[in-house]
């Protein structure tokens, strides 16, 4: 019998032929068949390896790829390429940050900043199960169609995520990577008796700063990891936890999303989130790609709760620890082939249906629902007559909610700045710049307010990367 070593690096190979998802299903048309390069699948749980996996293989060709779920990642594993190719053969692609060496040939991106016109050899699509997103569902999806490598594209994620690629109709082969330790459910525990190397998982900036508090004050410390922290702060909080100088991380979900850390045990803090719409309870697979971070290669790993958590139900324990999720059945979807005619016209083309069942059209996403706000105001419509003012306008609805403030609070900000760039030639000036972010340079308040403050950094970071908004856009992203 083989030992789970050996398990762990066997490469399964399932033909598409010989898959039995493949009987009675229905083709897509031909838009998803993009590309003749090899298409394979890299599926299975936490610590498998599978992003590691997929850097070795885009640094054996002499060009590559790889999009990435979260910003935090891809500056994690843009530092790794770096150190093995050099700063000038690397670009770091994000809606917030960009470095982009006019001799990069490796490309490191969060999913939605991936520049698709770029041809490369290799390309990787990490974490393909958030195509079932309702927000960046379809951003997912769009590349798993049709983002591909001239030689090699890799699509990296859960192993529910199999049927739904053979039904798709991709000429797709699968690899299984099995997990490379052990994971168990330890149950509750008081944050203040946490063993060493611990994360606590919470869904609030007040939480986390909370917990965080507490633990400097009962244990000597701890890091906190957000994803509303700059790069800069990240890997400082990040340094401090690896470094052995604290013992705890307190952390929002993103560290579910591949970022490597020594953690041997997650407890819960809580089990639901607020998903931009509602707050909701975790389903099992989510609970389970957090608690997986818990275990580094080799060494086990265990979860449980902690303060007011809820324990988990007998069964999402056992699904959690023998990593048995239900299969995905639909993923997000949306048209890209719009129209800029009218702001009517791309409302249509935007809800255009996919055709199948396994591919759904969300309208609550929120550039759609913001853009829909928009058409209603007179002033809007009037002023946006040209292909030009259409596709500005669709830029704007575009720019990501950092502030998680849900369709009201977003369409403010979108309502300002278009009220500042609806002609296609403007630009928000440096003086408008200055006044925007004046407002956010005070330090008191408590977290809630300095919360708000990052977030609308963030706003103001995406906007400096778009030379088309902001005047002397290489002053302001500096």
């Amino acid at each position: 019998m083989r030992s789970k070593a050996q398990l762990s690096l066997t490469h399964i190979h399932l033909p598409r032929d010989q898959h039995p998802a493949r009987a009675g299903r229905t083709l897509l048309p031909d838009f998803c068949l993009t590309s003749m390069s090899k298409l394979i699948a890299v599926l299975g749980p936490t610590n498998t390896g599978k992003t590691h996996y997929a850097l070795e293989r885009m640094l054996a060709y002499r060009s590559g790829m790889i999009g990435l779920p979260l910003r935090l990642l891809a500056r994690e594993i843009y530092d790794k390429v770096v150190e093995k190719k050099g700063e000038a053969a690397v670009a770091l692609v994000t809606g917030e940050e960009r470095i982009w060496p006019e001799s990069a040939r490796y490309f490191i991106c969060t999913v939605e900043a991936m520049p698709m016109s770029r041809e490369v050899d290799f390309m990787a699509v990490d974490e393909i199960q958030l195509a079932t997103d309702p927000d960046r569902g379809h951003v997912f999806t769009h590349r798993i169609l049709n983002a591909r490598g001239l030689h090699e594209t890799l699509l990296l994620g859960s192993e529910p995520m199999r049927e739904v690629l053979f039904e798709l109709g991709l000429d797709v082969d699968t690899n299984h990577r099995e997990r490379f330790s052990e994971l168990m459910y330890v149950g509750p525990r008081k944050i203040t008796k946490l063993p060493k190397r611990s994360a606590i998982v919470a869904f609030s900036a007040d939480e986390v700063y909370a917990i965080a508090e507490l633990l400097k004050r009962q244990r000597g410390g701890a890091a906190v990891v957000m994803g509303a922290l700059s790069p800069r702060t990240r890997n400082a909080q990040v340094d401090l936890y690896q470094s052995g100088e604290v013992d705890y991380l307190v952390a929002t979900d993103a560290i579910g999303m591949g970022l490597n850390l020594d953690v041997e045990h997650i407890a819960f803090a809580s089990r639901s989130k607020f998903d931009g719409r509602r707050r909701r309870q975790l389903t099992p697979a989510e609970a389970g790609q957090i608690a997986g971070r818990a275990g580094r290669f080799r060494t086990d790993g265990t979860f449980g709760e902690t303060g007011d958590c809820p324990p988990f139900e007998d069964d999402t324990v056992i699904r959690i620890e023998t990593h048995n999720f239900e299969s995905v059945q639909q993923i997000q979807w949306r048209n890209y082939e719009l129209s800029y005619r009218s702001i009517e016209r791309l409302l249509q083309t935007l809800t255009k249906p996919s055709g199948s069942p396994i591919l759904r059209h969300t309208p609550d996403a929120l550039d759609e629902a913001t853009l829909r706000r928009m058409a209603m105001d007179t002033d809007v419509t009037t002023a946006t007559t040209t292909g030009a003012r259409v596709k500005r306008l669709w830029d704007l609805c575009c720019l990501p909610d950092f502030r998680r403030t849900g369709v009201e609070g977003h369409l403010r900000v979108v309502q300002a700045l278009w009220s500042q760039l609806h002609d296609p030639d403007a630009r928000l000036s440096c003086e408008w710049m200055e006044r925007a972010l004046s407002r956010l340079r005070s330090t008191e308040g408590d977290i809630d307010v300095l919360q708000t403050r990052l977030a609308a950094i963030r706003t103001w970071t995406y906007a400096a990367n778009r030379s088309d908004w902001v005047q002397n856009a290489e002053i302001w992203r500096g």
